[in-house]
């Protein structure tokens, strides 16, 4: 190694983004209640059959009925980057630009959209377009910016990060009734199925595309919003760019089954539409509605981080499984519910409250609908062995948990030694006291700290520099030698569990081989 103190802050940032995919089991967003009374009219999903024929008015006449749903959003508000990361390759839809050339004139104007789903004047769109906004202006169908200059005012009722979808209401009412969209059913929604998405790109107002459903459950690590939650997206080529933000995204009877969010890009500065575009799923904004009309959305969480792998029948033997399944639990934070109920890293948790889990998500989905407050049965398999944990769920303020992430960063440590390579792209170092000190290992733990991950090693973003590995595959380390042995012996194709202190506490990698 050539730049120790560099490894050490790249083992950080490794740390600190576990630390927020660890947030994936909730999220309650605390917002000023509604100053208007009354509820909302939630539009009735529509679970009938897609079926019928398509001529040459279908797209046309959905065109004609939903464009007085659709309204184009304009905002000020501090200057703020992307939303949603992805190297340069994944923009959320926001068209954003500066107002003005001087520099005491920061704030920022710009553009989305949004769709209208009550007469009274309640809006859906993304949360990422009105984040952090100072004032908000809706145009109605038919209303030109350009011409009359100011909108209708509108004000935020409730955000959500983890669907990053928000409740907008119009404070300055028109005198003509409004039009109100339909739901579809997002869960019918199949690849090759016919959409139509309406929004404002670019300025240009209430553009209609058309495709097709390119895939469903669309998940990925640059799909994750900022909480660390994978979101099952829809993924689309019908045209959307730079502005869509917030609009709707519908099927052949002209119902939303998606709001527009995200889109795959260059990375060039004036980035469009490739042909890949993300929704998110209608289904899933319905059911936080009720807590977006409130200001404040509140699930379920249990503390624990999840691994999302694939499982094999090779792994569900190695772990003592009957058939491939369950969530593999890799971190479990102190004093939370699952670890107040006796849960551990590396414990698979196959069922929850009497229903299988398949998949991470499935728990994920599960914990995040279930009442705080709520006692459920939670079985796991440990060593071979199920045994039922009972936990009792809480309720995450994820404001307060992402400011639980330390910020110290590790100082350089002592007489440094020369990595050893371990055959699958990690390189490991002995523990010597400063580091031991640095890293706060608990005493005569440890067999070796990670010193560098080759960019092509199947560990990486999983283990990173300064993570310390105290045992493999359930087998505790104590050397080097013991842990270079641990990873070499490891059969190709097989699931490699290490157990690594990182910030403080225990975690589990899971590292599939090649």
């Amino acid at each position: 190694m050539t730049n120790r103190k560099a490894t050490f802050f790249y083992g950080f940032l490794i740390a600190l983004a576990s630390v927020a995919a660890g947030m994936v089991l909730a999220s309650r967003l605390d917002f000023t209640p509604a100053s208007f009374a009354g509820t909302i009219n939630v539009p009735a999903t529509n679970s009938d059959p897609l079926d019928g024929p398509i001529d040459a008015s279908t797209f046309r006449n959905i065109a004609h009925d939903q464009n007085p749903v659709v309204v184009s959003i304009h905002t000020t508000s501090p200057p703020r980057g992307r939303v949603l990361g992805g190297g340069g390759m994944l923009e959320d839809l926001f068209q954003r630009q500066p107002r003005g050339q001087q520099p005491e004139l920061p704030d920022a104007q710009g553009t989305g959209s949004g769709f209208i789903i009550d007469k009274a004047g309640f809006i859906l769109t993304n949360n990422h377009v009105v984040e952090n906004a100072t004032s908000i202006e809706v145009f109605l169908y038919g209303m030109n910016a350009a011409d009359i200059g100011t909108g209708l005012a509108a004000k935020v009722v409730g955000r959500d990060v983890l669907t990053d979808s928000a409740l907008l209401q119009i404070t300055d009412m028109p005198n003509e009734p409004l039009s109100e969209a339909k739901f579809g059913d997002s869960a019918q929604i199949q690849p090759g199925d016919w959409v139509m998405a309406i929004g404002n790109p670019f300025g240009f107002t209430n553009t209609v595309t058309v495709g097709v459903v390119s895939a469903v459950g669309r998940t990925d690590q640059q799909l994750r919003p900022a909480a660390g939650r994978d979101l099952e997206m829809i993924q689309t080529d019908a045209a959307i760019n730079p502005g869509n933000s917030g609009g709707p995204l519908l099927n052949v009877r002209g119902e939303v089954v998606g709001i527009n969010t995200a889109i795959i890009s260059s990375g060039a500065a004036a980035s469009g539409n490739l042909g890949i575009g993300f929704a998110v799923p209608i289904n899933i904004v319905k059911e936080v509605l009720p807590g977006l009309r409130t200001g404040k959305v509140i699930r379920g969480k249990i503390g624990v981080s999840v691994v999302s792998l694939p499982m094999t029948a090779a792994d569900a033997k190695q772990y003592g499984l009957a058939k491939p399944g369950g969530a593999i639990v890799s971190l479990v934070n102190p004093g939370e519910p699952a670890a107040v109920a006796g849960m551990k890293a590396d414990d698979i948790i196959v069922a929850y409250d009497g229903k299988p889990v398949i998949r991470s998500e499935d728990l994920i989905n599960m914990v995040t609908r279930t009442k705080p407050g709520t006692t459920v049965p939670v079985k796991v398999v440990r060593g071979g062995k199920e045994m039922t944990l009972s936990v009792k769920i809480g309720e995450l303020d994820l404001a307060a948990e992402a400011g639980e992430t330390t910020t110290e960063v590790a100082p350089e440590p002592e007489a440094p030694a020369e990595p050893t390579e371990t055959g699958i792209g990690v390189s490991i170092e002995p523990i010597t006291p400063a580091v031991s000190r640095q890293l706060r290992v608990p005493s005569g733990r440890g067999g070796a700290v990670v010193a560098d991950v080759s960019p092509r090693s199947p560990a990486l973003g999983v283990l990173g520099p300064g993570d310390v590995i105290l045992a493999i595959n359930g087998t505790v380390v104590s050397s080097v030698d013991d842990v270079a042995r641990g990873l070499e012996e490891a059969p190709i194709g097989t699931l490699i569990r290490v157990l690594v202190w990182r910030q403080g506490q225990e975690q589990v990698a899971v590292v599939r081989k090649r």
